[in-house]
């Protein structure tokens, strides 16, 4: 299975997140993520301008494990997986604190804060989404409820490791699994109290000051640890607090990213390929000087000029040949590989490429989901649209992937930022002047915002079955304005 969330992720780039699954149905599992990329042609966006280098600098991709998935209500169990898993990963490391029993621990620390990190995401959404107060104030009760049974059933776990054998550094990393937690509750909290505040109904008065007492025991834990608050006011402190809880959650979900290597695809065939259209200009030009000699003799006029003819004809030949097997290759290759690998399992492989195309090769249904407009389909015919098309291929090896954790490991993520600067250089002024006429008659001027449209139409090839998927990108020469799913 795919899915795809997009959203933008600053005034200059947006963000697709993918999830690919590995199921359970064979043991290799493919999928293909086509995306056609239509581009105003005023942006000058084209082969000559834009390269396949441009665009994959333009292109931040991480991967990354999907996080294990657990109802909140299950973590809280102190004899759930991750609890257990933990609780045997700080008992091993204080009895015996070796390398191995570090790493173990360490590793530990960081499963269970994005377990819980994502069980509380999920809560809190799930919350914020019901529109029944009833059903609001019950999942509210059950979430404040809930994590204080986790936090609290972590914090005791502390004392396992406090203890002469562990060093304070290595006790660092519990520490920070527990502030960067403690943030969570905060965020999460918040979520859940604005749904709260909208909905503005008596029954939910007493869910909300739970919660509310709920963020004033976290303060107070933060306080007695020095973890630091937010503070109106401490622009320096509070510009330093988000800094570091950006550090912490990288670190937490350290383990889940997979680093990626990323090498030419089909390059060994390419090469192939070259050499054959080298040896096939150097059997015409042996040919040739074979049948002029033959034809004029040793050393004669046009003998000499019919061998540098036919050097500069092999010239030609070959760089058409080397052109006409790219093309090939093009259709059959990828510009990109990468191995998935989780410590020494390779449990996967994703390829990528990326081309501009007309719109001849463009099938029919993704222009049909394009959806021009009668005026944009009149522009058209004059100015075309440049439509770029990256191609991604990913296999998982359901067996390997099951086997690389302890935990249940669904798929992996990638999370993509598409970062468009370039598209912006060419764009006219973001607000144009537009005169009008008032009720009163007289002439006024009003700011006009001058937007841009980038379409996207997804393609996704899954298990046999096909879905498509389109995203519009509303920009000005200021940036990106949002990402609408059509």
């Amino acid at each position: 299975m795919i899915t795809i969330q997009a959203k933008k992720h600053d005034n200059f780039s947006v963000e697709f997140k993918f999830g690919f699954e590995g199921g359970t149905e064979s043991e290799q599992h493919e999928a293909v993520v086509n995306t056609w990329i239509f581009v105003p042609n005023s942006l000058d966006i084209n082969p000559q301008t834009y390269g396949k280098d441009q665009f994959y600098r333009d292109i931040k991709s991480n991967v990354r494990l999907i996080t294990p998935v657990y109802l909140l209500r299950d973590l809280a169990d102190r004899g759930s997986l991750p609890f257990t898993t933990l609780r045997g990963a700080l008992e091993r490391l204080a009895s015996s604190p070796t390398k191995a029993t570090v790493a173990e621990y360490e590793s530990q620390i960081k499963m269970f804060a994005a377990i819980f990190k994502s069980a509380l995401r999920n809560h809190s959404v799930h919350t914020s989404q019901s529109s029944s107060p009833e059903e609001v104030a019950y999942l509210t009760e059950d979430f404040v409820g809930c994590v204080r049974r986790i936090v609290g059933e972590y914090r005791a776990l502390y004392q396992l490791i406090n203890v002469p054998t562990v060093d304070a550094a290595t006790r660092n990393y519990y520490l920070f699994g527990d502030e960067i937690m403690s943030h969570i509750i905060d965020v999460q909290s918040v979520r859940i109290l604005k749904r709260i505040d909208r909905l503005g109904v008596t029954i939910l008065e007493e869910p909300r000051e739970m919660l509310v007492e709920l963020m004033r025991e976290e303060k107070e834990y933060k306080l007695s640890r020095s973890y630091g608050l937010v503070e109106q006011g401490d622009e320096e402190g509070n510009r330093q607090l988000v800094f570091r809880y950006g550090l912490l959650k990288k670190y937490i979900e350290s383990d889940l990213y997979i680093k990626l290597n990323k090498k030419r695809d089909g390059f060994a065939v390419e090469q192939v390929y070259y050499s054959l259209a080298a040896g096939l200009a150097m059997i015409f030009a042996t040919a040739v000087a074979w049948f002029a000699q033959l034809r004029y003799g040793n050393i004669t006029g046009p003998l000499f000029i019919v061998l540098v003819v036919s050097y500069m004809l092999k010239d030609r030949i070959k760089d058409l040949m080397r052109y006409y097997f790219a093309h090939r290759l093009g259709n059959k290759y990828y510009d990109n590989k990468a191995e998935v690998r989780i410590s020494e399992h390779k449990v996967g492989e994703i390829k990528e490429g990326v081309d501009f195309i007309s719109e001849s090769k463009t099938p029919e249904a993704v222009m049909d989901i394009r959806g021009r407009s009668s005026l944009v389909e009149a522009e058209n015919r004059i100015f075309e649209e440049k439509i770029l098309l990256y191609r991604k291929r990913v296999k998982i090896n359901n067996s390997e992937l099951a086997g690389a954790s302890v935990f249940p490991i669904k798929g992996i993520n990638e999370i993509l930022r598409f970062h468009m600067n370039r598209f912006t250089q060419k764009m006219d002024n973001p607000e144009v002047p537009v005169d009008t006429v008032d009720s009163l008659g007289r002439v006024t001027s009003v700011k006009v915002q001058k937007i841009y449209y980038i379409n996207m139409v997804m393609q996704l090839v899954d298990c046999g079955s096909v879905s498509y998927r389109r995203f519009r990108i509303v920009m000005t020469r200021n940036g990106i304005l949002g990402v609408e799913q059509m």
